[in-house]
């Protein structure tokens, strides 16, 4: 056992919440390996092909792990654990409620809506996409 994997008494809690075995098909690798692997991986965020060769094939772990995201599986056994641990009262439902605020810089504030303002005493100038700037317009203008 390697630093890092569960212990006899954990794998005992978890392999009760585990899936069944599926019935047909070649006989898969011991699941604690696999677990294990998973667990590693998940622990220290590597990627996949750095999982250690204890573990097995890199491929078999993703396989598993993804199957089980995909199907749900994930979801239910940390539900089952949430049960088993809130059974045994290991975990206490706490609420917390906060009520701080969370203050934007002054700048985000007020977001410019069209054109540009000039600050010091200057008229607005507003950009018209409808009005075209050619030499002629703007003699026309003027």
């Amino acid at each position: 056992m390697a630093r890092g994997d569960l212990s006899d008494e954990q794998w005992q809690c978890l392999e009760a919440v585990l899936p069944a075995l599926p019935v047909m098909g070649r006989k898969p690798r011991e699941r604690r390996q696999v677990f294990d692997g998973i667990w590693w991986r998940a622990r220290t965020g590597s990627p996949w092909r750095d999982v250690p060769e204890r573990y097995g094939p890199w491929e078999p772990l993703y396989s598993v792990f993804r199957r089980w995201q995909i199907d749900g599986t994930w979801a239910r056994i940390l539900q089952k654990l949430q049960v088993k641990a809130d059974v045994a009262r290991h975990v206490a439902w706490e609420v917390s409620i906060d009520s701080t605020s969370c203050r934007a810089h002054q700048q985000a504030a007020g977001a410019r809506k069209r054109g540009i303002t000039i600050r010091a005493g200057r008229a607005r100038t507003v950009w018209h996409p409808s009005r075209p700037i050619t030499p002629s317009a703007a003699r026309v203008a003027a």
